[in-house]
């Protein structure tokens, strides 16, 4: 029998659409307090946000009269017709996150517009209005979420530990951070303040403070426009990568989504410079014509689609590997035993514990001090950088010769690193505001006579003296870069040989496979493939690219046509990327060979015209460095 659901039932099937966790609440109503113009957020739950939430914001309020009608689906002020859907620019926009909240859990809300002399007081339980009423409060607006599905128990069967909740909590906190460097966010779990940013809309001071020196220190400051659209922000450099996604973050006009196109175009940027299943660090920001988005995909608004995906797709492959090769990335040894590690990540961590709680007015005075403190000891570095600099220009030999520090800043005006409210005790400043940067690119072909061949160790390494610097060079992974190189220009130049087959190879392909091969017929074509139509679903491969021949023909064929069908808009030459790469593999000079200095010096000049020689093609180093410094403290030279 068919009977229309009432609408209780309807606001909780709704609801479940919205609001899976606590974490989704929390999402919803900060955006709301962005879009309500707020500067300072702050976010409190306990028991992981299941059992309290409450969202404290400074933005222009809610009038009495319209708080019912907020609660209503489909209410919103941030839309007014369908045609407002194609310029979104607001976080939300839909009208459903307060009634999904409110039907699944006991709200309440204390507002006040801005300007007005009184606020409102407004309670909501389950869809069901319970209390409404003046009373006096600050402009802003605050939300208080109780018992998340209390309602329905069935829902809150599939939530995770109040930890594992809180945590979700946590993570949605820190992508707000980052989107919205700008403002104030305190976030606050079980009565302990766990983030508390100050607002200075610098991003790299606020990655400082969550991921630590170590990972902010390898980053690389990303500055680029293309197709009409910019891409702004911080990647790591390949040594950071990790075997998750979950440190790959990008936003879109301030919001944080989840994009196959933009995920598959940073991992080809990649492609190279980190190995299999390694996945590198960004926070980027997409800042784009908003009519070139469709933002109305889903309702958790995650998802976004592109009318120029192609563009999207090439300002990031393209963008972002043009910024790993300008960037010099040989890894620097350091010998630190473990006590000292430890004893560093100990007096670390005692700084942080005894900072005093933030809601005395005192620190914030002395964290601006020590903000002036540190401005002015950058601008002594940055000066004695450009003296160095210039006296470099002019010929004259620096009475330093050691690396000279670069700092290394988020695209915009210069501002000091900034320490979390309360902060009396701010950490050293080169742990993440130096950036080590040699003064020219050591693998150059320019200044290859400034290096020193020793010899070779363990019948793999060689070990190279440049200025004040140990490089120690694998002569495989070096090889091998150089072979794959070689393929690589073979292919982007059409210099691409094709070798006929004594026995075609006859394939019977899907209908889909059968159009992706029409359609890319011309790619195979360039790349040596020659393909006859045997008519029906059968083809016949007459021959195959010469380089590859190491490799069986069918599979490199299929291999090629599935890159193809799971990610059309890679590069003409992207889906082979990984077959050169095998074939380079297998030709390069293997470990444990001995070689002759005369061999070993070939070898290194051929390194030096490489395009990218800091890493093979599976994304192993070709060279780590080791400074005199470094030797000078192990023999306690210098302490």
């Amino acid at each position: 029998m068919i009977q229309v659901l009432d609408q209780n039932t309807i606001n909780q099937i709704a609801a479940g659409e919205v609001i899976e966790r606590p974490a989704a609440v929390v999402k919803e109503l900060v955006e709301n307090a962005i879009d309500a113009g707020a500067n300072a957020v702050t976010v409190e739950i306990k028991e992981g946000g299941i059992r309290f939430i409450r969202i404290t914001d400074n933005g222009c309020g809610i009038r009495r009269e319209e708080i019912p009608l907020a609660f209503e689906r489909h209410a919103t002020s941030k839309i007014a017709g369908i045609e407002d859907l194609l310029r979104v620019k607001s976080l939300g926009f839909r009208g459903e996150a307060l009634s999904s909240i409110a039907a699944v859990s006991q709200v309440e809300l204390i507002t006040k517009e801005t300007g007005a002399i009184l606020g409102s007081r407004y309670e909501i339980h389950g869809g069901t209005e319970v209390a409404n009423e003046e009373i006096g409060c600050p402009d802003g607006t605050t939300f208080i979420v109780r018992n998340l599905f209390f309602n329905t128990p069935a829902r809150g069967k599939f939530l995770k530990t109040k930890t594992t909740e809180g945590n979700y909590v946590n993570d949605v906190v820190v992508h707000f951070i980052l989107s919205h460097p700008e403002i104030r966010f305190k976030f606050m779990w079980d009565g302990r303040t766990k983030i508390q940013t100050s607002g200075n809309g610098n991003v790299k001071d606020n990655i400082y403070n969550q991921f630590g020196a170590d990972i902010t220190k390898a980053l690389l400051p990303v500055n680029i426009e293309k197709h009409g659209m910019t891409v702004t922000g911080f990647i790591g450099k390949p040594e950071l990568s990790r075997g998750t996604r979950s440190f790959m973050n990008y936003y879109i006009n301030g919001r944080y989504i989840k994009s196959p196109i933009v995920q598959n175009a940073i991992e080809n940027a990649y492609s190279g410079f980190t190995m299999t299943n390694r996945f590198p660090f960004t926070t980027l920001f997409l800042d784009i014509d908003s009519a070139l988005l469709d933002v109305n995909v889903h309702p958790s608004k995650m998802e976004v689609r592109f009318t120029n995906q192609e563009e999207v797709y090439d300002l990031f492959e393209t963008g972002l590997h043009e910024v790993l090769n300008q960037s010099v990335l040989i890894p620097k040894v350091t010998l630190a035993n473990e006590r000292e590690r430890t004893a560093e990540a100990k007096k670390e961590k005692r700084a942080r514990e005894s900072q005093p709680q933030a809601d005395s007015p005192e620190p914030f005075e002395t964290n601006r001090i020590n903000q002036e403190l540190v401005r002015q000891e950058l601008d002594k570095q940055v000066q004695t950088t450009q003296v160095q600099d210039k006296q470099s220009q002019a010929g004259q030999t620096p009475v330093d010769q050691k690396p000279l520090v670069q700092q290394t800043e988020h695209p915009g005006p210069k501002q000091a690193p900034s320490m979390p409210p309360g902060n009396s005790h701010p950490r050293p400043i080169h742990q993440y505001e130096q950036q080590t940067l040699y003064q020219e690119d050591l693998l150059k072909e320019d200044t290859a006579i400034s290096f020193r061949l020793i010899g070779q160790v363990f019948g793999t390494y060689w070990l190279v003296e440049w200025n004040n610097e140990l490089l120690i060079i694998d002569q495989h992974a070096a090889h091998e870069k150089v072979l794959y190189e070689q393929l690589i220009h073979e292919l982007d130049t059409n210099h691409v040989y094709s070798q006929n087959l004594l026995t075609p190879i006859v394939l019977t392909l899907t209908h889909r496979e059968k159009e992706a091969l029409q359609t890319y017929w011309e790619t195979f074509a360039s790349l040596g493939f020659e393909i006859e139509d045997f008519g029906g679903d059968e083809y016949a491969i007459k021959a195959v690219p010469s380089h590859f021949l190491h490799l069986a023909s069918k599979q490199l064929f299929y291999s090629i046509l599935d890159e193809l069908l799971e990610n059309p808009m890679a590069s003409k030459y992207g889906s082979i990327t990984d077959r050169c790469a095998s074939i380079a593999c297998k030709a390069a000079v293997k470990g444990n060979h001995t070689l002759s200095f005369a061999e070993a010096e070939t070898l290194l000049k051929q390194m030096l015209q490489a395009k990218e020689p800091y890493h093979c093609p599976h994304g192993r180093p070709t060279t780590i460095s080791m400074s005199k410094q470094e030797f000078e403290k192990k023999f306690k030279r210098i302490v």
